[in-house]
């Protein structure tokens, strides 16, 4: 408690002490008020002047020079909005299978700056509904066929509100007469692959599926990708633009990167459920079991048997013989009696309720007994319980193994050692369903070069992060700055910030030993009444305190002395047996009994002082 109040108001004396130096440094500042502004307006001022930052400055991307434009498929940066105009198409089809009031795709698409941190000049195309049914694409300039060169697919999403449930993912729609008309895109739509993060409750992926011809009979099948390997959960979480990248290459491998930085790797063939190839073999499914199949590998011995001195029908516990029962048990006693306070309810009605019962409560007579009622001996475990007699196990002759249906080829099996390539791809869509809204996607690319991608990133997505990182910077050099500023400041952060919580520390690790120290060391003399060391202190501050206040009372404490000892008419034999009752006077130090004498719970002084009368 010492301490807990020592802490209190030293937390007090921090806050009058922060006070004092506002008002002092207010008093300095009074002059030039207009030119001081509060660090919240200087952090804020920062921020928003990071746009005219002459060091990031953005340029809508071009390709490279040197780049081939027959090695980009699309490059989306949506800066131009009559370009999108002409590019983009809106779907407007209707889902199947699902109610008429939500079937149709009427999402509300927009291109338009973020709603923080935009680079002056950058535009993105944002998702704008919630809970509704949105698709809008594009075709590439060319169809990609799956060949010689890489697949690359990059875009950048933002998710501003974050993510409840719903899926930012890309579709690369299929070069097919079923995919002509973009006006028609829905969920049925055919693709080659879909790429990109969704989530829905605590469910995050990262999807890469794409669809594989059975060369047999031209059937299409999903192939999953496994799951990252890294943890994606603050990518939805986090409000911040994020880069993904795609790359399936010739060889039939992947890599998916976040921000530049691999969170999942593989091959085509080994990596995805179900596998690309079928197994060679399967189980028969005409094969069925014989019935005179044994596969029990262990039998009961019918050699064996009973010996005679088995008892089935011993009980597996018996009463105990040793046991006797205590004294001062009440054999006639119930463990239980009916509540005498009891009183049965006024609108008790015995012709519907039944004969009123008083409720049972414990028997107050069996409180300070041993037991009440009919005693029993416990019960212990049986000597002679052996339980029911079986035959021991031995090997069976007669086994056969575990029976499995034969193992036949597979009539659907193929081997597709190149499954990438797919079907050629035509158009880049979103078709999503959503229950956040506002989601920004920018600069999309298809291209069948790594270093296309990077370049593309290095004038998108990394100026955006150089940006981000530098208003965080902003923010912490303004504080910086206004605090060089005004020094006083830093006996600011100190008094309110750092004081406080060497404050919390000190009571919380330091003060609960020395408290319980001290609770120990009572607990020891409330036992014992031995004298302890803290008894001796507080009898030395006594007894300095009685000396201080003593000397102009000596005097009159003799003269008491002696009126005390003229009424005493015992010795003091009858003294020490009989302590005679001292009463204090209101206002004066009570007077502390000798160890002999303690008869209290509080240790008491070994220092014994005389009595002091009005």
């Amino acid at each position: 408690m010492l301490l807990f109040s020592m802490s209190r108001h030293a937390t007090l004396v921090a806050l009058f002490a922060t006070t004092v130096l506002l008002m002092s440094a207010r008093g300095q500042d009074a002059d030039k008020e207009e030119e001081v502004a509060t660090v919240e307006t200087v952090v804020e001022g920062e921020a928003a002047s990071a746009d005219d930052d002459d060091d990031i400055v953005y340029v809508t991307p071009t390709l490279p020079a040197g780049i081939s434009k027959n090695s980009v498929y699309l490059a989306e940066h949506f800066d131009n909005v009559q370009d999108f105009k002409k590019k983009w198409i809106k779907s407007e089809a209707k889902k199947d299978g699902i109610d008429e009031s939500i079937a149709k795709y009427d999402g509300e698409w927009s291109v338009e700056a973020a709603q923080r941190n935009a680079l002056k000049g950058d535009l993105g195309l944002v998702l704008k509904s919630r809970a509704k049914h949105s698709a809008i694409a594009a075709r590439l300039s060319r169809p990609f066929v799956f060949d010689a060169r890489p697949l690359v697919v990059q875009y950048e999403v933002l998710l501003q509100e974050g993510q409840e449930c719903g899926g930012a993912y890309l579709k690369l729609i299929s070069h097919s007469p079923d995919a002509a008309d973009l006006k028609l895109f829905h969920d049925k739509t055919p693709y080659s692959i879909m790429f990109g993060p969704d989530k829905c409750g605590n469910d995050y992926k990262l999807h890469f599926i794409f669809r594989h011809k059975n060369p047999l009979n031209g059937t299409m099948t999903e192939k999953h990708c496994k799951k990252p390997k890294e943890r994606i959960e603050d990518q939805f979480t986090d409000k911040l633009p994020h880069l993904y990248t795609l790359i399936v290459r010739p060889d039939n491998t992947f890599q998916i990167y976040i921000n530049h930085k691999v969170v999942n790797e593989g091959s085509l063939l080994e990596d995805f459920t179900p596998p690309v190839n079928p197994a060679e073999e399967i189980d028969d499914p005409s094969d069925v079991r014989p019935a005179d199949w044994d596969d029990r590998e262990r039998i009961p011995d019918a050699g064996a048997t009973k010996p005679e001195d088995w008892d089935e029908e011993a009980p597996q516990f018996v009463p105990d013989p040793s046991a006797s029962k205590p004294d001062g048990w009440l054999d006639d006693e119930p463990e239980n009696i009916a509540d005498p306070a009891a009183e049965k309810p006024s609108d008790w009605d015995e012709e519907i309720d039944g004969d009123w019962e008083a409720p049972l409560v414990p028997n107050p007579a069996c409180e300070e007994a041993p037991g009440c009622g009919q005693w029993t001996a416990p019960d212990i475990p049986n000597p002679a319980y052996k339980g029911k007699w079986r035959p021991p196990l031995v090997d069976n002759p007669n086994y056969q193994g575990k029976w499995a249906p034969r193992r036949i080829p597979n009539p659907d099996y193929f081997e597709d050692r190149d499954p990438f390539r797919m079907t050629a791809i035509g158009a880049v869509g979103l078709e999503l369903w959503s229950m956040s809204s506002m989601i920004l996607f920018d600069n999309i690319l298809v291209t069948d070069d790594p270093a296309v991608a990077d370049a593309w990133a290095a004038h998108t997505f990394d100026v955006k992060r150089r940006k981000m990182d530098k208003v965080a910077e902003s923010v912490f050099a303004a504080i910086l700055r206004y605090t060089n500023e005004h020094p006083w400041l830093w006996a600011v952060y100190i008094v309110a910030i750092i004081l406080p919580i060497v404050l919390i520390l000190a009571f919380c690790c330091g003060g609960s030993s020395q408290e319980k120290e001290e609770q120990k060391k009572a607990a020891d003399a409330k036992k014992t009444d031995a004298v302890q060391a803290d008894d001796e202190d507080r009898g030395g501050e006594e007894e300095e305190e009685g000396a201080a206040a003593g000397e102009g009372e000596e005097e009159e404490e003799e003269e008491e002395d002696e009126e005390e000892e003229e009424k005493q008419g015992e010795g003091d034999a009858a003294t020490a047996e009989q302590p005679k009752e001292r009463k204090e006077p209101e206002g004066k130090e009570s007077v502390s009994k000798s160890p002999s004498e303690g008869a209290g719970d509080a240790p008491s002084s070994p220092r014994k002082r005389k009595t002091r009368k009005d």
